[in-house]
């Protein structure tokens, strides 16, 4: 009778690789079931992402039109940028003058 080390099973049988698809990357997995272990993996293919000449320019203007409207968006923010920090200003100040003011705990104070 032979002896099994600890934690490794027997490879006695012969079990067929298993094939999984990644639900990350979409690539096929090819595992050895009988060792705890990827064998292969083959990416996805990529689509072509542009056919034709004709696609490529339409392609290029809605990536143009989306540009623009991204900077007109941040343009918008920054605009608005100042408001918004002296609103804040102008909340923080009003709450300063309304606590009282008290005189910081030191930690020798506190023995």
């Amino acid at each position: 009778m032979r002896a099994e080390p600890k934690g490794l099973p027997m490879i006695d049988e012969k079990k067929p690789p298993i094939q999984v698809n990644c639900s990350c990357c979409g690539a096929m997995l090819t595992i050895d079931p009988s060792l705890p272990a990827v064998l292969s993996h083959r990416l996805p293919q990529k689509p072509q992402a542009v056919g034709q000449l004709k696609e490529v320019t339409k392609v290029l203007k809605e990536e143009a039109v989306r540009r623009e409207e991204k900077y007109q968006q941040i343009l918008e923010a920054e605009k608005s940028k100042g408001k918004v920090l002296d609103r804040k200003f102008q909340e923080l100040l009003k709450k300063a003058k309304e606590e009282p003011l008290e005189k910081p705990l030191k930690d020798i104070d506190l023995d």
